[in-house]
């Protein structure tokens, strides 16, 4: 399962907006492969002459690329649209999405929604809004994903205000865990053409963008779909991948989104320590740490490869960080068995844990299981593991007191503010006084403090 962005995306398109013609908002909801087709419908609406704007302003149309991977999900898409029809309650709302493909009817059924278009014609979505006007009853274009989602060809230019840039490389899963519905709607796994997202990569690089982040649904998976992919040593479609990428000529660095542990390989782990432009930082789609609730959650791995796993890539990547998707309150898990993920946390050092408090998806074998964990409690366990998450990410931040590295400048950050505006490439959040450079570039720094759970640090010349 690709990793999820908790909060709502504002995706305000690629190039500069004209001063003339209709308005178009984008909005996502969830993973970064959302966030990188969101760019690509935005690119299209452009190119078909709207004009775009941010999706918290007045707009004609907008767009909601919707998630569904928990409950939680669901009702922030149905806010969101509620959101946009207050702001304009004459425009035309599409939704589209992994909502929208496996539920359809719940989004047709909220007035002022005109379009719900799955994600087998999601790109299309520039092409089929030519000539949809408001006040036409409801329209939902949501097919079968027997032959996948739509993975498009078309290379994007660009990501507006961001120093990174997401290139998806896949699409789709053909594993079914038992509390998932993302198999159903995204369909089975397809890998994008290499030489193609070779040259997708070289064109951000070309726009300025100095951070790669290589995501897909079920990453790992890459290339297994291509003539040949199938491999003694799962993953390795995936490092030839990024070998290819480790060609484009340019001044980045290479960051991988969530990624299944069975897929981190030892030829994986290699090309991390070896090649300097890959991030030290693994987010794993870890889920559980105790081996009972992974296979009954139909996982591919038990908490003893989980442990060996991340053990051997500490040991291999200097200064590797990791982060992780876990789930707590699946059905059955009891207290001992939530305690194995709590100490999974602690004793693998997971930073970053992204926290889903599990709720059931209709239709997936968990939610027909008897013995549900009661709300409360599944809320308080989420408690407890971000709070373990803070600590370690506390400790990680600093050791990196009195420490040299590299920067990439992220956001310009006002005066006073507390937030952070660069990254080391291990994923740690810094902030610096820029010297007057622009985000997107790198900066050599020393580390002088923690504040605001990040690294405070000051700019330094390189000798």
């Amino acid at each position: 399962m690709t990793e999820f962005l908790a909060t709502t995306q504002v995706e305000p398109g690629i190039s500069a907006p004209s001063s003339a013609g209709p308005s178009a908002a984008v909005s996502t909801l969830g993973c970064k492969v959302n966030t990188y087709e969101s760019n690509l419908i935005a690119q299209g609406l452009s190119q078909e002459g709207w004009r775009l704007v941010d999706d918290r302003k007045k707009a004609d149309l907008y767009v909601i690329n919707s998630c569904t991977v928990t409950a939680e999900a669901d009702r922030q898409t149905r806010q969101q649209v509620r959101k946009v029809l207050k702001r304009n309650p004459n425009a035309v709302v599409v939704v589209t999405g992994c909502y929208a493909q496996v539920n359809a009817a719940a989004l047709a059924a909220i007035d002022g929604v005109r379009l719900v278009v799955g994600n087998d014609r999601k790109l299309a979505i520039p092409q089929i809004t030519r000539d949809v006007v408001r006040g036409q009853g409801v329209e939902v274009m949501v097919g079968a994903l027997d032959g996948g989602a739509d993975i498009g060809s078309t290379p994007l230019s660009g990501f507006r205000d961001r120093s990174r840039a997401f290139v998806q490389v896949q699409q789709g899963c053909d594993q079914a865990c038992t509390f998932c519905v993302i198999h159903t709607a995204r369909g089975p796994s397809r890998s994008f053409n290499y030489h193609e997202i070779l040259n997708q990569v070289a064109k951000l690089i070309s726009t300025g963008f100095r951070e790669i982040v290589i995501c897909g649904v079920d990453l790992g998976a890459y290339g297994l779909d291509l003539p040949g992919g199938t491999t003694t040593e799962t993953g390795q479609g995936l490092v030839h991948l990024l070998e290819g990428i480790g060609t484009v000529a340019g001044d980045f660095r290479v960051r991988l989104s969530s990624i299944d542990p069975v897929h981190v390989s030892n030829g994986l782990l290699q090309l991390m320590k070896n090649d300097p432009r890959m991030c030290p930082y693994l987010h794993v789609s870890m889920q559980s740490g105790n081996s009972l609730i992974l296979k009954r959650m139909k996982r591919r791995y038990d908490a003893t490869y989980l442990y060996e796993c991340l053990t051997a890539a500490r040991e291999k990547i200097p200064d590797l960080v990791l982060g992780a998707d876990v789930m707590v309150g699946f059905p059955t898990e009891s207290i001992d068995q939530f305690a194995d993920t709590l100490a999974a946390i602690r004793d693998l050092e997971i930073a970053f844990p992204h926290v889903f408090t599990y709720s059931p998806r209709p239709g997936t074998p968990a939610a027909k299981i008897p013995k549900q964990i009661p709300n409360i409690e599944r809320r308080r366990r989420s408690a407890v593991l971000r709070a373990a998450g803070r600590e370690i990410l506390d400790r990680s931040l600093k050791s990196w007191t009195g420490r040299r590295s590299v920067v990439l400048l992220e956001r310009a950050v006002g005066k006073g503010d507390l937030g952070h505006n660069a990254r080391l490439a291990n994923y740690m959040p810094v902030r610096i006084d820029p010297q007057g450079k622009a985000p997107g570039r790198f900066l050599d720094a020393v580390v002088t403090g923690v504040d605001n759970g990040g690294l405070i640090a000051e700019a330094v010349r390189r000798e």
